[in-house]
């Protein structure tokens, strides 16, 4: 199934500019909190920190007024709770993706806001506090890169397109989660290079050109990649399950419990069946 071309992004839930503005919020709470000094383990491994929690925390007092009645879900609100039923329309929310990265003092973590209609995300925000970048898409209006000041100001919003696959591809991977099965299919790809980065910072790359490819086939849950993924669809990309399906999400997924089947981002869809 493929997600409908003409649905309004956001009909009946926040704005874009609301999205942005939440997600920066968010994101300035993490930078005021400070140096990471450790975090706990939660019952999957993953590790959490305040920050976690408090930026979660400022996403949905904001996201309270705004959601129009739309689910919100969030990792660290249902993380060792009861699972919540995944719905076709809801509001995605990662507020530090990339906690090992922040923990290690490395830049690359982000704060994530999707919106999903349908099982597809339409709507998203992906924004790299300590890298002052945001990305941001609508499906009807495109995704853009923005710069953003020391005050949180946005400086600059330059469009974002994502580039035709070259001949010896450039690859992304995890910093963090590189799996022999993903390392054996980099292989298998014969990039040019592979670069390895944390979060979904990774997504947002292959959506602005800067590299054509990031495979991952270790597990990851919806409200790490919906955001980053409605980056990059709008940019003229995809996610892809590896048998070249769009990664759905909510109830339009074959999971119930918002984990993600392995799968491929790409800045050249076209080059998928290659």
């Amino acid at each position: 199934m493929m997600p409908p071309a003409d649905r309004g992004a956001t009909a009946g839930g926040p704005e874009l500019d609301d999205l942005v503005a939440i997600a920066l919020r968010g994101g300035a709470r993490i930078l005021s909190h400070g140096v990471p000094r450790g975090g706990e383990v939660k019952a999957d491994g993953s590790p959490v920190t305040a920050a976690d929690r408090i930026c979660q925390a400022s996403i949905l007092s904001d996201l309270a007024a705004i959601a129009h009645g739309l689910p919100v879900v969030a990792e660290e609100e249902i993380a060792g709770a009861t699972p919540v039923a995944p719905a076709s329309d809801c509001i995605l929310v990662d507020p530090l993706d990339g906690t090992r990265e922040f923990l290690a003092g490395d830049p690359d973590y982000t704060v994530n806001v999707a919106v999903v209609r349908g099982g597809w995300p339409v709507a998203g925000v992906v924004y790299a506090p300590a890298l002052a970048m945001l990305w941001a898409a609508h499906a009807e209006q495109g995704a853009v890169k923005m710069e953003i000041g020391d005050d949180g100001a946005i400086l600059r919003r330059l469009p974002v397109r994502s580039r035709l696959r070259p001949e010896r591809p450039v690859a992304l991977a995890s910093r963090s989660h590189l799996c022999a099965e993903t390392a054996a299919w980099l292989h298998r790809e014969n990039c040019g290079e592979v670069r390895y980065r944390g979060s979904s910072l990774k997504i947002c790359l292959v959506a602005e050109g800067a590299a054509d490819l990031y495979p991952r086939l270790g597990p990851t849950r919806q409200w790490d990649t919906a955001a980053a993924d409605a980056v990059l669809r709008a940019a003229g990309g995809a996610v892809l399950t590896l048998d070249g399906v769009p990664l759905a999400y909510g109830a339009a997924s074959p999971r119930p419990d918002f984990v993600n089947p392995p799968f491929v981002a790409y800045g050249d869809p076209a080059a998928a069946g290659r």
